[in-house]
């Protein structure tokens, strides 16, 4: 990458965990495409509740050669979005397909 990863935490306490769970997935993005130039990850807890837990959200921004891919994966209805890795894991997943569709194109 050409740029350093940026994460920012939002509405949140830095997570050593969660930052590292994220430069873990930004690491197999790039093995997977190499000519990523720069990555930007937006972890939020946007709405704090004190009877229910806390749903949280992940944005990330991608930018290859030509473009920029976006992801954002806000709570919605999916409950195990109460655990902020799996919010992370699902946000990767949601990135890494769409730059397997651009660069099959």
């Amino acid at each position: 990458m050409q740029i350093p990863l940026e994460i920012s935490f939002v509405d949140t306490e830095l997570s050593p965990a969660v930052e590292f769970d994220v430069r873990q997935h930004v690491k197999k993005l790039e093995k997977f495409y190499d000519a990523i130039t720069s990555c930007h990850v937006y972890v939020a807890a946007p709405h704090q509740h004190h009877r229910k837990g806390n749903q949280y959200e992940v944005r990330i921004e991608v930018r290859v050669p030509g473009t920029e891919l976006a992801v954002s994966h806000r709570p919605g209805d999916v409950n195990a979005h109460e655990d902020i890795h799996v919010t992370v894991r699902d946000a990767f997943n949601a990135i890494g397909r769409q730059l397997k569709k651009w660069k099959e194109k």
